[in-house]
């Protein structure tokens, strides 16, 4: 390993304009192409202050910065384009999260990696609009907010309530929302409002070993914990009021619901067997990497494709656990108004992974391409006219829902055309860490973190409050500030503003 000054460091990166900074070549040994990475003045900060961490005495072999993690990304076979890092992003294994690639179909040297989708496969977030107002929900926000609290099962041991066997698991793996649909969990348009339609077809259980069936079958239709929530929330202000308008937002004060969550162990399992099979592929197919944790397989080896195949049964498994939990919410919801959920208007506006790899059609230097895109961290944002998105967002472009941490406002944004040709249809998913999880453990007092959301008038029930100092605004970038640079490079477009009254936490 070449050891370098901070100096030395920042002669590879080059300024291009006012939010977007170049990753040359020669940054880390054998980029076959340039890294970009988006940020504002004080995420720029951020960014900077951990690579120059990274290059005092003794980090060597310690943690890797987020624009090392690009650069190694940027030397995997048959990547195309570049290696971008998303304003949110920050350290993680392999891929850094907030780093997105897409990789050439066409060619067979060209790899998928599980790094560069994570181990909570389709984490990702859904948004469920009311018909109420703030004012409606004010004076029963405690009873409400305990109602989701007791509905929807949370917590790291937590047991999913909707009834399944290992003949369920096995279709909902292969079906997702159809699975959901023909049980009577969703109604039929909540499909329409989803990426890929709540359903990867190339989904085979076959590819998922009995330990991960094992993992996902209590958890289904559970949040789990860590940064997973649900949160009722208020539009707080509508930058865009005509593609608001097509989402069924029309006011400030209106109330809609948010669920992050993800695949639990079921995706965790996934991951962790292919890694273990994707380090014996290769040694066989003599791949390197600058990095063991982006281990890699060709794209069309039996490794590669068995992959795929057990990702897209954790993805569906993520999809089916989301709409589980929106039958809850919608349980919850219609016992505390009274009303049947159809007549509080409580439609899904969209749903989105942020944690996935997908075959998607891009140009790339002016031809058509077909490739495998990796976003960890990182949500697809296609822009208007595209045919993967609902009819009632052609002229809007697609919603991208971007979480907030807990206590700070969340983004409702659109797709543009600035970012299929910038970032294949790609932008932030939300604040992303700025202190590790331990750190936050040491450095915040989780007694003080809830007397705050109590503060500014946030219903909030956790099932451990120790994981409070974890998830803590503290421990997280600016979510505005996220925002606010995908919009300024053009990548996505502001839409509506968010802030919680209610939360649900692990």
């Amino acid at each position: 390993m070449v050891v370098r000054s901070y100096e030395d460091e920042c002669q590879f990166l080059e300024k291009l304009g006012p939010h977007t900074w170049k990753i040359k070549s020669g940054f880390q040994p054998n980029m076959k192409v340039d890294g970009v990475f988006y940020v504002n003045e004080q995420l720029e900060k951020l960014m900077f202050e951990e690579l120059r961490n990274a290059c005092r005495p003794g980090m060597v072999g310690g943690f890797l910065p987020g624009v090392k993690q690009i650069a190694n990304v940027a030397a995997l076979p048959g990547i195309v384009g570049r290696s971008v890092g998303l304003p949110d992003i920050h350290s993680g294994y392999g891929f850094a999260i907030g780093n997105m690639a897409a990789f050439d179909m066409g060619n067979p040297e060209a790899v998928v990696s599980p790094g560069g989708v994570g181990f909570d496969i389709n984490c990702g977030v859904r948004l469920i609009r009311t018909n109420l107002t703030e004012r409606d929900v004010q004076p029963v926000k405690e009873q409400l907010t305990q109602s989701i609290f007791d509905h929807i099962p949370v917590g790291v041991g937590s047991k999913g309530i909707i009834p399944m066997n290992a003949k369920d698991l096995e279709e909902a793996l292969e079906m997702g929302m159809d699975w959901s649909l023909r049980e009577g969990y969703v109604w039929p348009e909540d499909k329409e409002h989803c990426e890929e339609y709540g359903r990867m077809l190339n989904a085979d259980p076959n590819c998922v070993s009995t330990r991960a069936k094992k993992r996902g079958l209590p958890q289904l239709g559970t949040l789990g914990a860590g940064n997973h929530y649900a949160e009722i929330q208020v539009v707080d202000e509508i930058f865009d009021p005509f593609a608001a308008g097509q989402m069924g937002i029309d006011q400030k004060g209106q109330v809609v619901v948010m669920i992050h969550c993800g695949s639990r162990g079921f995706g965790h399992q996934v991951a962790t067997d292919a890694l273990v099979a994707m380090e014996k592929a290769m040694k066989r197919d003599k791949i390197e990497v600058n990095d063991r944790q982006l281990a890699c397989a060709r794209i069309q080896s039996e490794e590669g494709q068995n992959y795929l195949k057990g990702m897209a049964c954790a993805a569906n498994f993520a999809w089916v656990n989301r709409s589980s939990m929106t039958f809850l919410t919608r349980q919850a919801f219609a016992k505390m108004f009274k009303s049947d959920p159809d007549d509080l208007d409580m439609h899904v506006i969209y749903d989105v992974s942020h944690n996935i790899a997908k075959v998607e059609q891009h140009l790339v230097e002016g031809k058509p391409k077909t490739l495998l895109v990796h976003r960890k961290g990182s949500t697809r944002a296609f822009p208007p006219h595209h045919p993967l998105i609902p009819v009632d967002y052609q002229l809007t472009g697609q919603p991208v829902l971007i979480g907030g941490t807990m206590g700070s406002c969340s983004y409702v944004l659109t797709g543009t055309e600035q970012g299929m040709a910038e970032t294949f249809g790609s932008t932030c998913h939300g604040a992303g860490r700025a202190l590790s999880r331990a750190k936050s453990r040491r450095t915040i007092d989780y007694h003080q973190v809830l007397e705050k959301l109590q503060s500014q008038g946030i219903s909030i029930r956790v099932a451990s409050p120790k994981l409070v100092m974890e998830e803590a605004p503290e421990s997280y970038k600016n979510v505005t500030d996220v925002v606010d640079t995908c919009h300024a490079v053009g990548i996505s477009k502001k839409c509506i503003k968010l802030r919680p009254i209610g939360v649900i936490k692990g």
